[in-house]
C-alpha cells in the first residue's frame, strides 16, 4: 500500500514537512480554492504539485473534485458542469495525476454532530448522535417535512435533547452540521441550507442513482482515454439525512452502480469507517467482490452503539476488523502485481485521527490533526508489515 496523508493546502496546520516526517510518501489533496463546477486549470494544478514535490512528496491522489449540485439534480447548467469536470480530469492526467476520489452526497459532504467528543483517555473524536441530528432537523432547521419522517419516539427523544441545549450548544451543533467540514467546499446559513435541502424533495433514491450512473457514463470515454481512475467515496454517514436519500451506502448500492457504469475506471474508495457504521455491511465480502475496482483506501474504524450513534475509534479498535481488511488489501495487491497491472499498489491513508497530545492545544481541521493520524499510520504500517511476512 502507498502510505498517504491528506493535506488541505498551504493553510493547513499540518505541514508537508509534518507529513514527510510521519513516513508518508503520497499526498492526498485538492484545489480547495477553485469554486465547485469550475475547471481546474493546468497552471494551478502544477503550482500545487510543485509545493508537494519541493517537500519531497508526491501528489498522487485528488480528494476531491467536487460534483456541482446541478449535476446531482440534473438541472440548470449540469451539462456545462459535466464538460468542465471532463476538462479537469484531462488536465490532471496531463500533469500525471490519475486517481480521483469524489462523492455523490447531496448538499452536505461528510458530517458529524460533534467534532470533539471527549474520550476516556483525554483525547477527542468526531462523533454522530441521532438524537442530536433529529433535534437539529426538527427544532433548529425546522424543516417542514421532518415531523412526518420520524417516529413519535424519535421526535420525543429529539425534543428532550433540544430542550436540554444551551444557546451556545445550539450554535455549536448548527455550526458542526452545516458550516462545512474539511472537504465540504460550501458552508450554509440556515435559510440557505433549507433551500438546498428542499430542492431535493422531489428526487427518489432511484432518481439519484440514475443521475450518478448517467454522470459516470458520460465521463467514461474521458476516463478511458486519459487513464484517470475515479473512485467514489461512500456516504458518510451511510443513511438518508434531512429526507434526502443517499445512494452509496450498501453492498446493493455498489452493485447497482458498477452494473450501470461497468468500466474499471469507475471504481471505489473503500472507506472502512463509512461502510462499517452499518452492521448490515459485510466489509470483507464487499471488498473481495469489488477488489479489482478499489483504487483508494481509507482505513479507519468506528464504534457504534446499536442506536445509530457512532464515534471514531482508534484505528485498530472499534467495529472494523482491521486485520482482515489490511490482509485483503495486501492480497489484492499481490494479485494485481502478478497479473502485470501498473496500478498494483493501492494508495491508503489513515482517516480521522483523534485530537490528542500536543494537538489538543492547536487549531486543526476536525479529524485531521497530525498526531492522531500519525498514530493510525504507524499502527497500520506495523500491521501491514506483520501480515506481509505471512503471505
Amino acid at each position: 500500500m502507498i502510505e498517504s496523508f491528506r493535506w488541505y493546502g498551504p493553510n493547513d496546520a499540518v505541514s508537508l514537512r509534518d507529513i514527510r516526517q510521519a513516513g508518508a510518501v503520497n499526498v492526498v489533496s485538492a484545489l480547495h480554492h477553485v469554486p465547485n463546477g469550475n475547471v481546474w486549470e493546468i497552471d494551478e494544478i502544477k503550482a500545487h504539485q510543485d509545493l508537494v514535490r519541493k517537500a519531497g512528496l508526491v501528489w498522487g491522489v485528488v480528494e476531491s473534485v467536487p460534483i456541482h449540485e446541478d449535476i446531482k439534480q440534473r438541472i440548470g447548467d449540469f451539462q456545462r458542469y459535466i464538460d468542465n469536470y471532463k476538462k479537469t480530469l484531462e488536465n490532471l492526467a496531463s500533469c500525471g495525476i490519475y486517481t480521483v476520489c469524489y462523492n455523490f452526497m447531496p448538499v452536505l459532504d461528510w458530517t458529524r454532530t460533534h467534532l470533539y467528543k471527549p474520550l476516556e483517555d483525554g483525547s477527542t473524536a468526531l462523533s454522530f448522535e441521532g438524537d442530536a441530528m433529529r433535534a437539529f432537523d426538527l427544532f433548529i432547521l425546522k424543516r417542514p417535512q421532518a415531523k412526518d419522517e420520524y417516529t413519535p419516539e424519535e421526535i420525543s427523544a429529539a425534543r428532550t435533547y433540544f430542550n436540554n441545549l444551551t444557546p451556545e450548544a445550539i450554535e455549536e451543533l448548527t455550526k458542526s452540521i452545516i458550516a462545512g467540514l474539511p472537504g465540504a467546499e460550501e458552508g450554509y446559513t440556515l435559510e440557505q441550507f433549507n433551500q438546498r435541502v428542499n430542492a431535493y424533495k422531489h428526487l427518489s433514491k432511484e432518481d439519484l442513482q440514475q443521475h450518478l450512473i448517467r454522470f459516470l457514463q458520460e465521463l467514461t470515454p474521458t476516463l478511458e482515454s486519459s487513464g484517470v481512475r475515479m473512485c467514489i467515496h461512500p456516504d458518510d454517514p451511510p443513511q438518508p439525512l434531512f429526507g434526502i436519500p443517499r445512494v452509496v451506502s450498501t453492498a446493493e448500492d455498489i452493485d447497482k452502480l458498477f452494473s450501470g457504469a461497468p468500466s474499471i475506471h469507475n471504481g471505489l474508495t473503500f472507506c472502512t469507517g463509512s461502510f462499517g457504521v452499518r452492521p448490515d455491511n459485510d466489509l470483507l465480502a464487499m471488498f473481495t467482490k469489488h477488489a479489482n475496482r478499489i483504487h483508494f483506501l481509507h482505513f479507519r474504524s468506528t464504534q457504534r452503539d446499536g442506536k445509530g450513534n457512532f464515534y471514531e475509534a482508534n484505528h485498530l479498535e472499534g467495529d472494523v476488523d482491521m486485520y482482515a481488511m489490511v490482509k485483503a488489501a495486501l492480497t489484492e495487491e499481490a494479485k494485481r502485481k502478478a497479473s502485470g497491472r501498473s496500478d498494483w499498489q493501492i494508495p491508503m491513508r489513515p482517516d480521522h485521527g483523534h485530537q490528542m497530545l500536543d494537538d489538543l492545544n492547536k487549531i486543526t481541521n476536525p479529524g485531521y490533526s497530525a498526531i492522531g493520524r500519525l498514530r493510525g499510520l504507524a499502527e497500520l504500517r506495523g500491521l501491514a508489515l506483520a501480515i506481509s511476512r505471512t503471505l
